[in-house]
C-alpha cells in the first residue's frame, strides 16, 4: 500500500513540475516576444466586430466569383495531381524500405533516410528554395508540395505495410511465392485501405498547403487572396477564404464516405 502511495506521489510531483515548466516557458517566450496574453484576449471583441464589418462578400466580390472558382479548381487539381504522383512513387519506395519485403538492409536504411529528409523539410521552405531555380510559377508549387508529400507518404506506407502485411507475406513465403506475387497477392490487398486513407488525407492537407504556396509562387487561389488583400479588397479576400473552407469541407465529406466504403 505504501509503495502504491509513493508511486502516486511521485507521479503527482512529476506532473506538477512539468506543468510549471510549461508555464515558465510560456512566460519566458511572452517576455522575449513582447506578447501580452491579456491584451490578446481582450482584443477578440474588436477583432470580431472588424470581421463582421469588413469580411463580408459584397456585389463586387460576387462578380469576381467565376475567377475565384477557376483558380480554386486549379488549386484542387494541382493538389490531387501532386498527391497521386507522390503516392505512386512513395509506394514503390516503401516496398524497398519495408521490413516485410526484406530486399536489402542498406537500401532499406537509405530509403528511410531519404523519406525522413523530405518530410522534415516544410513545403514552404521547399517553395522558397525552388523559386531560385524555377521562379514564381506553378511548377515550383508542384515540386514544393511533391517533395513533402513524397516523404510523408513513403514513411506512412512503410509503417502501414509493416503493420498489416506481415501475416500475409509470411503465408506466401511458406508457399514459395516470389516478390511480385507477395506484392500483388499479399501486400497490396492487405494494405490498400490504409494506403487509401493516407492518400485522401494528403489530398486534404495539400489543398490547405497549396493556398500558402500559391502566395509565395504567385499562382492559384493563394495568389488571388494575396492580390485582393494587398489592395485592401477585403470583401473579395473573404470570398476566397470562404471558397477554400467550402472546398475543404466538401473534400473531407467525400473522403469520409470513401473511407467508410473501403474500411
Amino acid at each position: 500500500m505504501q509503495t502504491t502511495m509513493d508511486i502516486f506521489k511521485k507521479r503527482k510531483l512529476t506532473y506538477t513540475l512539468v506543468f510549471l515548466a510549461f508555464i515558465a516557458i510560456f512566460a519566458g517566450a511572452s517576455v522575449v516576444a513582447e506578447f501580452n496574453p491579456v491584451d490578446g484576449i481582450s482584443s477578440f471583441p474588436a477583432a470580431i466586430q472588424w470581421i463582421a464589418a469588413n469580411l463580408i462578400p459584397d456585389a463586387g466580390a460576387m462578380e469576381r466569383f467565376p475567377k475565384i472558382l477557376s483558380e480554386l479548381l486549379e488549386t484542387a487539381l494541382l493538389s490531387v495531381a501532386v498527391t497521386v504522383v507522390a503516392a505512386v512513387l512513395a509506394f514503390f519506395f516503401s516496398l524497398l524500405g519495408s521490413n516485410i519485403t526484406k530486399i536489402n538492409g542498406l537500401l532499406k536504411r537509405a530509403v528511410r533516410i531519404v523519406a525522413a529528409f523530405f518530410r522534415n523539410v516544410p513545403d514552404v521552405v521547399w517553395a522558397m528554395l525552388l523559386m531560385f531555380s524555377f521562379g514564381q510559377n506553378i511548377l515550383t508549387g508542384f515540386f514544393a508540395l511533391f517533395f513533402t508529400t513524397f516523404g510523408l507518404l513513403t514513411r506512412a506506407f512503410i509503417e502501414t505495410i509493416d503493420e498489416v502485411s506481415s501475416n500475409c507475406v509470411e503465408a506466401l513465403d511458406a508457399t514459395g511465392a516470389n516478390f511480385i506475387q507477395k506484392v500483388f497477392q499479399g501486400i497490396i490487398p492487405s494494405s490498400l485501405p490504409g494506403i487509401t486513407t493516407w492518400v485522401l488525407y494528403m489530398i486534404e492537407t495539400n489543398i490547405r498547403s497549396s493556398t500558402l504556396i500559391g502566395i509565395l509562387t504567385a499562382t492559384g487561389i493563394g495568389y488571388l487572396f494575396d492580390l485582393y488583400y494587398k489592395r485592401l479588397d477585403f470583401a473579395s479576400a473573404s470570398l476566397v477564404v470562404l471558397s477554400i473552407v467550402v472546398l475543404v469541407l466538401v473534400i473531407e465529406t467525400v473522403s469520409n464516405k470513401i473511407r467508410k466504403v473501403i474500411l
